[in-house]
């Protein structure tokens, strides 16, 4: 089992701050979001009053594992999720307390309900090595052309919801045609190389040229390091990844959990997000890379798309086998 991190304390904060901190019973909160965006939010609710947090960061498979496990003795107080749908499924399973934070006002509302709302958003596209000697692809099509063979990754969808939601836009945009587009890259040399990150790594360092479903962010903010990556999103459409946010209704700190739901969607809070390239929730605040407004969005049925869940797993795995 992995041990929970403890965050300290910022160090920029007051002593009398800090004291109020310690003095507070901690914050739980189970996320899968990125670890750097969990440290700041926490750092920011601490500077502004709130008490410490134990974190425990994963994927969404192992945060929904980890709270399944718990199930007779709930730990956590607040978790934010990679996936939509299980916001939607613990709500329906009473497991969620309601709670809107009063910043949410201005959230769409497609990113919000009673019980949950959207921390941040991410995008899917193209991850390109702009020094891979490989052309510049515009569109997913490219990727299956022979300049890029042996040199395209792609996340596990069985592992990364937001990959499943591509494939679930892909075919409700196209049909039959969106498994022949996946047949195309597999006779090209794709490979499927696990969740998000692993399928970025090998981009990143130079052994492939693209990454088709890439979460945008991680990207991004490899790109605003000095890393020769560039974020693509195809003209014909993507996806996006709403990260919603909410609190257990087991939780132990209810009140703490309810405060930091509140920072999270506060003006500094969502500052704390655009600043790690993803899109906040709240439009107003600026965004340091496109936002849903400038990126063609693929709509599907979710409902009937999760019903699907299974069979579109098998026939990917078939597929790209």
């Amino acid at each position: 089992m992995l041990a929970r991190r403890t965050l300290l304390l910022s160090a920029l904060a007051t002593p009398a701050l800090v004291a109020s901190a310690r003095a507070q019973t901690p914050l739980t909160i189970y996320t899968a979001g990125p670890q750097n965006l969990i440290n700041s939010l926490v750092e920011g609710f601490v500077a502004a009053g709130g008490p410490a947090a134990n974190v425990f960061q994963a994927t969404t498979g192992r945060v929904m594992a980890r709270l399944e496990a718990e199930r007779a003795n709930p730990v956590a107080d607040v978790v934010i999720s990679a996936s939509w749908s299980s916001a939607r499924d613990m709500k329906a399973q009473n497991l969620l307390l309601p709670h809107l934070p009063a910043g949410a006002a201005t959230v769409p509302d497609s990113l919000k309900d009673s019980h949950y709302v959207a921390q941040a958003i991410s995008g899917l596209g193209i991850v390109w090595n702009t020094r891979s000697g490989t052309p510049r692809p515009a569109e997913w099509d490219d990727l299956a052309r022979p300049e890029f063979r042996n040199l395209v990754t792609l996340p596990d969808p069985a592992q990364s919801g937001s990959n499943f939601d591509l494939i679930a836009g892909m075919l409700a945009a196209r049909g039959e045609a969106a498994w022949a587009l996946f047949a195309a890259l597999k006779r090209n040399g794709a490979i499927v190389a696990g969740a998000n990150q692993q399928a970025l790594n090998p981009v990143l360092q130079g052994a492939k040229a693209a990454v088709f479903g890439a979460v945008d962010y991680i990207a991004m903010g490899a790109a605003a390091r000095g890393e020769s990556v560039e974020v693509i999103f195809p003209a014909s459409g993507t996806v996006v990844a709403p990260r919603p946010a909410m609190i257990l209704a087991s939780a132990r700190n209810p009140d703490a959990a309810r405060r930091f739901m509140d920072h999270m969607l506060s003006e500094d809070g969502q500052q704390r997000v655009a600043r790690l390239f993803l899109m906040p929730a709240r439009p107003e605040i600026p965004a340091t890379r496109p936002t849903i407004a400038q990126i063609k969005i693929l709509p599907f049925d979710e409902a009937a798309v999760e019903a699907q869940r299974a069979a579109i797993l098998a026939r990917f795995r078939q597929v790209m086998a």
